[in-house]
């Protein structure tokens, strides 16, 4: 049987889900799916909180109704929240909780017999990934990374099925962007995803603006640089408008997860 055809079967022994939905590929793959086995009874949910992108947002959005599938939004709060706010290096743990407790909450008023989902795949379970143990303490299922299916085969599996996010970077909260230790708040958060917007109207699709204070340090990937370079003072000029006094680039180029180099130090 393949991993498709088990992903399926999965859904059949579920009344009905909802997944927590990021309008990245894993998760797309999980709601397709279930909407595919359960129809109605298949549900999404996000959260349009100051850490998400408005663009991912809107990819989201549009992905549900392009499927016709019945899409939750809520906001949660976790700007509220010191623990998060503080930006440790837990910080997810602290931002999944909100959002899991939240999705419990409406499950238990609304749909008492659905299972929550999230997206996570075999791969992300050896990665520092703190959400994971939030996921755990609020019974979270993860139906790809039980049936052992890695990236590399959720994108196969969208890309069969026809996905429109098959092949979208990764797009991790806006958070990420700042060093732990570095207080997350909504400035920031805008700052950041201001000056990502700047860059990909420049033409750069997969890219990280890490806030270090007063400077924006650019990552785009190694064979990008050329075409950053030649660039760079005019995005340079749009960056500064947005609070920064001096904008650099990585020379390494785009690394996901960059800042968790701290913690293996």
């Amino acid at each position: 049987m393949s991993k498709l055809a088990l992903l399926k079967q999965w859904f059949k022994n579920h009344k009905g889900t909802v997944t927590a939905f990021s309008g990245g590929v894993d998760s797309s793959l999980v709601l397709y799916v279930s909407k595919l086995v359960l129809g109605d009874a298949a549900i999404g949910l996000i959260s349009n909180s100051e850490s998400l992108k408005s663009k991912d947002f809107k990819v989201a959005t549009d992905f549900c109704k392009t499927h016709n599938i019945n899409l939750e939004v809520i906001k949660t709060s976790e700007l509220q929240d010191p623990n998060y706010t503080a930006n440790p290096a837990n910080r997810c743990f602290f931002c999944k909780t909100h959002l899991y407790e939240a999705m419990v909450d409406i499950i238990e008023e609304r749909y008492p017999e659905y299972t929550i989902l999230n997206g996570t795949n075999l791969d992300d379970l050896g990665d520092y990934r703190p959400g994971l143990e939030a996921a755990k303490n609020h019974q979270i299922k993860s139906p790809l990374a039980e049936l052992k299916i890695n990236k590399k085969e959720v994108i196969e599996m969208a890309n069969e099925l026809g996905l429109e996010t098959a092949f979208k970077p990764p797009s991790p909260c806006l958070s990420s962007r700042i060093p732990y230790g570095t207080e997350v708040n909504n400035e920031r958060l805008k700052q950041i995803e201001h000056a990502e917007y700047v860059l990909n109207r420049f033409g750069f699709i997969n890219v990280r603006v890490r806030h270090q204070g007063e400077e924006a340090k650019i990552e785009v990937p190694v064979n990008e640089m050329e075409t950053l370079k030649n660039q760079f003072n005019q995005i340079t000029k749009e960056i500064k408008t947005l609070g920064f006094s001096r904008v650099t680039m990585d020379e390494e180029g785009f690394v996901s997860g960059k800042l968790n180099r701290v913690l293996n130090g």
